[in-house]
């Protein structure tokens, strides 16, 4: 018994003595600047490029990148044995690169082909306006994951012409309605925007299911078709965010390393925050940035200065309750958009049922009530799909900032790594600060009636219209445009009534 009651004694000390080293270890891990990996169940110094290395390669492989290897070859084709088997490789040859290329690759090699023959480069030039169009279909294949695997297994689909001149671009279209083009370097495309793309696209979800087999493998096939999406989106979500921790960083570096000023910094940061503030949706973006990323530097610099990191746990506490008014934001607006939606569908349905009734079409004046009718739910779903575009973005925003401030390239020091944290901490507060501002001065900040709604409908949808021809528009041609629709449909407003009191008027000819 007292041998037994010894060799207890002795395990519980070493487990103590083991616990009491792994918390040396991991403490002076954390005092170098490296992270824990759970999986690999090791630390390590983290690198926002080598993940981005790592999340291609990982996109490629699945197949949500296209097939391939993160190697890619940067030569043109010809005889290369390590050039990947496809079904067709047309558009390769086309744009003249490997198969194995990669997103980066693809998209250099079709804006240098596309500058060559480009339309407004060789003005009525046929055959160069051909070519213009094909490279930019082999693009819009070639750039995109899931369009890209489908050819890389099927080769060009029978129906290819029509779905270009039908295809919409879900992010062209959001970027026009919610005007983020300008902040895309730092949240990256809308997560709205990209459940548009999927749900637009043939996905594996939408193949077809051999009937041959059982009910229990069809389902069996159908959970791992969804583990495959799953999967994919959760590394298109790490990519988004490393590229945007990335391009904040580059952002932040100059004054970091003592090339900028404080006060140029600041003056820099008022600017950008002001040019953005500018367009739609502006000052919502500019306040929803710099308050994420404000919190997120001051809990990293919290945790690392203060007291038992008092100050850190302070900022942590004030995200959190940010994200709980968030998500009930989320719901809000949801439940509104339903609402809306519902009553705006019943009334419609009851002046349908009543022209049923009494076998008469409805009039011009029903048929102008049930649109106006429609048209007053549109702020309300616009409303439910910025609270989406926050939600997404704060939550994005957190992660991006983690990234940033354990990156280890050039800041294996914990004094440099508070510096970018600082950097960061004085980006966010001045975009904080210009979108509170601009707020104010704005008299509809953050609404947009029925008819700024459907303009930018219509601009969006002709803007992707454009692109799948080969033509691209810059911000100010949107905003003009936009502008011009709602004129035309204001004007057309103004007409309308008149045309009814002509109908209706008693003295009129009959015809």
């Amino acid at each position: 018994r007292s041998e037994g009651g010894s060799g207890w004694f002795v395990n519980v000390q070493r487990g103590l003595a083991a616990k009491a080293e792994e918390a040396r270890v991991a403490r002076e891990a954390r005092e170098a600047g490296k992270i824990y990996d759970a999986k690999k169940r090791e630390w390590y110094f983290y690198k926002i490029e080598d993940e981005l290395k790592e999340v291609e390669a990982e996109l490629l492989e699945s197949g949500a990148g296209g097939g391939g290897t993160s190697s890619a070859s940067n030569s043109t084709h010809g005889p290369d044995k390590d050039e990947r088997k496809v079904k067709d490789r047309e558009y390769y040859d086309l744009l003249g690169v490997s198969t194995n290329a990669d997103e980066g690759q693809i998209k250099k090699a079709y804006y240098k082909k596309a500058r060559v023959c480009h339309p407004d480069k060789n003005p009525g030039d046929e055959e160069a306006k051909a070519k213009f169009q094909e490279l930019g279909k082999a693009y819009q294949v070639l750039s995109d994951a899931q369009s890209r695997a489908a050819y890389d297994r099927d080769g060009k689909s029978e129906t290819e012409d029509s779905d270009m001149a039908q295809n919409v671009d879900p992010f062209v279209f959001f970027n026009i309605m919610f005007g983020s083009s300008l902040v895309e370097p730092y949240v990256g495309e809308l997560w709205i925007a990209d459940q548009a793309d999927s749900l637009m696209k043939d996905s594996a979800m939408a193949e077809p299911i051999d009937e041959s087999l059982s009910d229990e493998e069809k389902q069996e096939l159908m959970y791992q078709r969804y583990k495959e999406m799953k999967k994919g989106d959760e590394l298109k979500q790490r990519k988004r965010q490393a590229k945007c921790a990335k391009n904040l960083l580059e952002r932040v570096t100059p004054f970091v390393d003592g090339k900028v000023s404080m006060e140029d910094f600041v003056a820099s940061c008022q600017e950008e925050a002001l040019n953005i503030a500018k367009g739609a949706y502006g000052e919502l973006y500019t306040i929803t940035m710099g308050w994420a990323i404000l919190v997120s530097a001051e809990e990293f610099i919290g945790f690392k200065t203060s007291f038992l990191g008092l100050g850190g746990h302070v900022a942590r506490t004030k995200q959190n309750a940010s994200g709980f008014g968030a998500n009930m934001k989320l719901i809000g607006a949801g439940l509104k958009a339903v609402g809306a939606g519902s009553k705006a569908m019943v009334e419609a349905e009851n002046m349908q049922k009543r022209a049923e009734e009494t076998g008469e079409q409805l009039d011009a004046s029903a048929a102008a009530e049930m649109a106006e009718a429609l048209d007053d739910t549109l702020p309300t779903f616009l409303e439910f799909a910025w609270a989406v575009n926050k939600k997404d973005i704060q939550s994005t925003l957190k992660s991006v900032c983690k990234k940033l401030f354990n990156d280890s390239s050039g800041a294996n020091t914990k004094e440099l790594r508070l510096k970018r944290a600082e950097a960061v901490r004085i980006f966010g507060r001045e975009f904080l600060t210009i979108g509170k501002l601009t707020q104010k001065t704005k008299p509809s900040s953050g609404k947009m009636d029925a008819d700024d709604i459907k303009a930018r409908v219509e601009v969006a949808a002709r803007t992707t219209m454009a692109k799948a021809q080969g033509q691209e528009l810059s911000e100010e041609d949107h905003e003009l445009m936009i502008r011009l629709a709602k004129q035309m449909s204001m004007d057309a407003k103004r007409q309308t009534p008149q045309g009814h009191s002509e109908g209706n008027n008693d003295d009129a000819p009959s015809s």
